[in-house]
């Protein structure tokens, strides 16, 4: 029998990173996390949180590290053009991603590989973006983090967290560190796939598999706020800019109270 094979996602750039990092995280925010078994200890996985701060990816990836696992994120392609954060992005694993033109598919055909080929987990935000919600419910998701798992036989991790947004509320840029911050996570069971994995992939199984991924997630949050989520999801779709434009304005004055 061959012996295990060596976990090496927690690369020097990633312990470096940990000290710098862990400590002020550890200051400003206690994390609880709940349903750990679920997030596998090896193997690749698609690990889909909801989104509502750009303060989420942090949070995140603190928790997967505190699980043993190396957190890696799709990040727009621009941030690796900058000084000193590009290169640390590439150092520690992180995936570019083109938001329009050509190179917008590679990424995700890249992370595959990867995942595959070095059995390592990413975390992909099905909304895409922030929740555009009005009261921070998952909005309706978008098909990548579903073509990924299953394209390539990954399972699908849903996951849910609550309480970042009195670190850093949607849209705003003012971080609040004091006091001390609670913030919960927790991960869900894999989402069952099984059925849409046979046959060809295309557009319908493409839209079930979000729809239970995001139900998933829902459900999740729901948990951790005790409340009942809208019966429709919000439909980014359904509303036109001038709609998130007064959105985004109320959410920018809330945060600057």
């Amino acid at each position: 029998m061959a012996p295990p094979r060596k976990n090496t996602e927690k690369t020097a750039a990633f312990r470096v990173v940990e000290v710098l990092v862990v400590p002020l995280l550890t200051a400003i925010v206690k994390v609880e996390q709940h349903g750990t078994e679920h997030l596998p200890t090896s193997g690749p996985f698609v690990l889909t949180p909801n989104h509502y701060s750009n303060f989420d990816p942090v949070v995140m990836a603190w928790g997967v590290w505190k699980l043993g696992r190396a957190p890696r994120f799709l990040a727009k392609a621009s941030l690796f053009t900058v000084p000193l954060v590009g290169w640390g992005l590439r150092a520690i694993g992180q995936i570019p991603v083109e938001r329009s033109g050509p190179g917008r598919q590679s990424a995700p055909i890249s992370a595959a590989t990867e995942l595959l080929e070095h059995e390592k987990g990413i975390i992909i935000y099905p909304e895409g973006t922030l929740t555009r919600d009005p009261d921070l419910w998952p909005m309706r998701g978008k098909t990548g983090a579903v073509r990924l798992a299953l394209q390539h036989g990954i399972p699908v991790i849903p996951a849910a967290h609550w309480g970042v947004q009195a670190i850093l509320p949607r849209y705003s840029k003012k971080v609040r560190l004091i006091p001390r911050k609670t913030v919960r996570i927790v991960y869900g069971p894999p989402v069952d796939l099984d059925d849409l994995r046979v046959g060809d992939l295309d557009q319908r199984k493409l839209s079930e598999a979000t729809t239970r991924v995001m139900a998933a997630i829902t459900g999740l949050v729901e948990e951790l706020r005790g409340e009942t989520a809208p019966a429709e999801r919000w439909n980014p779709a359904a509303h036109n800019q001038s709609e998130y434009g007064r959105l985004d304005e109320t959410d920018q004055k809330k945060s600057a109270e």
